[in-house]
């Protein structure tokens, strides 16, 4: 598995998405009461917190501590500290996590991907690549089809 690879085409998707995202098109809803900007700052907590597991995998102090937050609340808390947030704000946040996650999935040896019981939090039977797989490039493409829900309505 090409772990760079896999980074960089989920991001594109979101990317390409975002491009295509007209002023009002930040505020409307995409999933359950989350704007597009929520969704979009949801990531950028997301690959914040992602690239500080790759820090500490790579024997670097995070920058930020996300991964101190309650996994049962993350998602809402986070997308409520980013809702005061400019939509330039929210995408430097994703874009600038998202180089940091590049920078540091490539000092991560390949074999060090594949290494199962790496992240035990996550289970005893998962490796860096697993989690690289579920919870950044699934999740990417998880969070697509509602941001391209979005582009539909402001056409129709």
């Amino acid at each position: 598995m090409n772990a760079i690879d896999l980074l960089r085409y989920g991001q594109k998707t979101i990317d390409e998405l975002v491009d295509r995202l007209r002023p009002d098109d930040w505020t409307a809803l995409a999933l359950g009461t989350w704007t597009a900007k929520d969704v979009v700052g949801h990531l950028g907590a997301f690959e914040v917190r992602f690239a500080e597991l790759l820090a500490v995998f790579v024997g670097e102090e995070p920058a930020t501590n996300l991964r101190a937050e309650s996994p049962a609340t993350f998602n809402d808390d986070q997308a409520a500290i980013r809702t005061g947030w400019s939509i330039a704000d929210v995408l430097l946040e994703l874009r600038d996590a998202h180089r940091a996650t590049l920078v540091l999935a490539a000092r991560i040896p390949a074999e060090k991907w594949r290494e199962v019981g790496t992240i035990p939090w996550y289970g005893p039977e998962y490796s860096l690549d697993d989690l690289l797989v579920y919870s950044m490039y699934g999740h990417k493409r998880e969070h697509g089809p509602q941001l391209e829900a979005v582009l539909d309505r402001s056409v129709a």
